[in-house]
């Protein structure tokens, strides 16, 4: 019997784990499933006979390392700076890992360590990270044996909320790690914009947004997301003059998020003002103004300030609502906000959409590819984040125990190489996460 180690129980493992207990019937798979929270796993786990359910302290060495030395392979929807953890007790028990975040400096630091052990610790395999790679680097490796050459590519991903859920004015609605919302962006971007690196820093991220058209979802808002620069050698475009790689929001929300930003609400350092109790008493000290509806208006870059005010209004940061206990910084009284305005309820249903905007040049004609993924989730637990973000380490792990792992080069990898892409892509096609494509002729 094999034994999987899957380290996280929250938002995004509902498929994963969904999909491993049912392969572990025909496979004589085990699934022990670790969290600090016993009755998210149970959840999951909905009493099949496969699954193990550990309610444990990751950050304990003594209850984490006898799961990793049982375990044949390790699955990590853990926060980022967890994985190195789980990955330091890989190295020392012989074992792969498959995490769905960021190769992180101090993931990146065990990577001669693990290759020299023969070990395949494969990051940023889920969908933003890891869907985009895998469908970059085909798309890039298709026009490149076709004696093409990509001379501009963007790609956009976005978790959003499906039409039918849609029902309040920011339409957005959490289907992932809400802190993340809070996070994103606050390092600016850089992206290459024919041949220039451009910088876009975080206060005026939002404030410039750009918009695409999506087939079935009209115009949705963009903006650059984190470093794009060292990802043209990544996705095998290194002749890409214009690469970008951005988050997908609702056009609305920008514009909203935008003037949050702007009164520091994200701020994980900014102190809330003394004697502050309530969000409007935070929001008066931060307008200077007793007539908050007037004086946010200087905060709002958008023309559309009747609308912004609104939302900022339906939001409650104009509220008499007592702040959260214990909160110390702007961030962590709006978070538990956020949380209770923007829930996903139980039939609610989210979306995710990535699209892919490629222009390569062959044999003197220049052409453009636009491949496009959408999917709307079921319901709050099977959403479509979920999917998307643990079906690839599912499948990739499915891959890892009946195949062997001497296919794949060792050390710490992301997945834009074809032996796991093309697999993957494939089987994810078979879920229903599939790309659609369009290409023309440019000139």
């Amino acid at each position: 019997m094999k034994n999987i180690l899957v380290a996280g129980a929250g938002k995004s493992a509902t498929y994963l784990i969904n999909y491993l207990l049912v392969q572990a019937e025909a496979r004589n798979w085990h699934i022990t499933i670790i969290d600090g929270n016993l009755q998210a796993i149970e959840e999951k786990i909905a009493g099949r006979p496969r699954g193990t359910a550990k309610a444990i302290d990751i950050t304990d060495a003594a209850a984490r390392q006898p799961l990793v030395q049982q375990a044949d392979i390790v699955l990590s929807l853990m926060p980022a700076h967890l994985h190195t953890l789980l990955a330091q007790d890989c190295l020392l028990f012989n074992k792969n890992i498959i995490t769905s975040s960021y190769a992180s400096p101090e993931m990146l630091a065990l990577n001669d360590e693990a290759r020299a052990k023969g070990l395949l610790f494969l990051c940023e395999m889920g969908l933003d990270p890891g869907i985009d790679h895998m469908s970059a680097s085909q798309i890039a490796h298709r026009v490149a044996n076709a004696g093409g050459t990509v001379y501009s590519f963007k790609s956009y991903c976005g978790g959003l909320v499906a039409p039918e859920s849609d029902d309040n004015p920011w339409h957005y609605k959490i289907a992932w790690n809400p802190r993340n919302i809070l996070l994103a962006g606050t390092g600016g971007a850089r992206y290459e914009e024919e041949g220039k690196e451009v910088y876009v820093p975080y206060e005026k991220l939002y404030e410039n947004a750009g918009e695409i058209p999506v087939s079935g979802y009209g115009n949705l808002a963009f903006y650059p997301n984190r470093d794009s620069v060292r990802y043209p050698e990544l996705y095998h475009t290194p002749d890409a003059q214009t690469f970008m790689r951005a988050t997908l929001r609702h056009p609305d929300f920008c514009k909203g998020w935008d003037a949050i930003i702007g009164m520091g609400w994200t701020d994980e350092a900014k102190a809330l003002p003394e004697n502050a109790r309530t969000f409007a008493d935070v929001s008066r000290a931060v307008i200077g103004e007793a007539d908050l509806e007037t004086g946010i208006r200087k905060f709002i870059s958008s023309e559309d300030k009747d609308l912004v005010v609104s939302m900022l209004r339906w939001l409650g940061i104009f509220s008499e609502k007592p702040l959260p206990e214990g909160a110390r910084t702007m961030a962590e009284a709006l978070l538990p906000l956020l949380e209770e305005k923007w829930v996903l309820r139980d039939a609610d249903k989210d979306l995710v959409v990535m699209v892919h905007d490629a222009e390569y040049e062959k044999a003197g004609h220049k052409h453009r590819i636009i491949s496009t993924l959408t999917l709307e989730g079921k319901d709050k637990l099977f959403s479509a984040m979920a999917k998307t973000v643990g079906m690839p380490m599912a499948l990739f792990a499915e891959m890892l125990l009946e195949e062997g792992a001497a296919l794949y080069p060792k050390g710490v990898q992301i997945p834009n190489m074809p032996q796991i892409y093309e697999p993957v892509l494939a089987k994810l096609a078979e879920h229903g996460i599939r790309f659609h494509e369009a290409e023309t002729v440019l000139s």
